[in-house]
């Protein structure tokens, strides 16, 4: 499965922006298989924040794990963003 983040805005800013964000998606991870990939693709944003992503990418980084991919990230506000989170959480980010 492939979530492009663009269809939630080019700006993603703010922590309850980002939690309503993953409520209102939330439903179509259920349809993912066990062995499923989980792209997610930043083509098309241009502001992204540690807030929105810690709501948006956190949960899916736990459930889905070494099977989440990040994809299109050369913008310097996701770059600077998962760098951030990493540290936060001691973890990296799959990056294709």
């Amino acid at each position: 499965m492939t979530i492009f983040l663009k269809k939630f805005g080019t700006t993603l800013t703010s922590r309850q922006f980002g939690k309503e964000s993953f409520a209102a998606f939330e439903p179509s991870l259920r349809e993912i298989k066990d062995a499923e990939k989980v792209e997610v693709d930043f083509e098309g944003v241009i502001t992204f924040t540690p807030s929105w992503g810690d709501e948006f990418l956190s949960p899916l980084l736990e459930r889905f794990d070494d099977r989440l991919i990040l994809k299109n990230t050369s913008n310097l506000s996701v770059k600077a963003t998962l760098k951030i989170l990493e540290e936060v959480y001691q973890r990296k980010f799959k990056v294709e």
